[in-house]
């Protein structure tokens, strides 16, 4: 079974496209390695899947090339207990950290604006 088609079936990505282009830009790795859409796929690989900023390391557990709903479509794939436990810990990390926007008060002044202005040169 091709790659793209299991992560397609898996629920991983929307299209077949949008999985190619994960696979093609290294976000989808077989084994630790950059592997080809077109690869083919068995029971017991080790994917690592890179969607967003979160990191996923699963265990083919079965193939489909049939997209299902979701509750079938997590039965293809385990898991690792530290991929969990690392995706735990940086959900808490953002969900607890600063707001990187909280000094911001509503829009910028005139003033902002022309420190702005005379800061990258791009006034008049």
């Amino acid at each position: 079974m091709r790659l793209d088609k299991w992560l397609w079936a898996a629920r991983w990505f929307k299209t077949r496209g949008l999985a190619q282009l994960a696979i093609a830009s290294g976000q989808v790795k077989l084994h630790e390695e950059k592997t080809k859409p077109a690869h083919a796929l068995k029971v017991g690989d080790q994917l690592e899947i890179r969607v967003g900023e979160s990191v996923w390391q699963v265990e083919v557990t079965a193939l489909s090339d049939k997209r299902g709903p979701a509750a079938q479509a997590r039965k293809l794939y385990a898991e690792s207990e530290a991929s969990r436990a690392e995706r735990e810990r940086r959900a808490d990390l953002r969900r607890y950290s600063a707001e990187p926007a909280r000094t911001i008060k509503g829009r910028p002044t005139k003033r902002d604006r022309r420190k702005l202005e005379d800061f990258t040169g791009s006034g008049d």
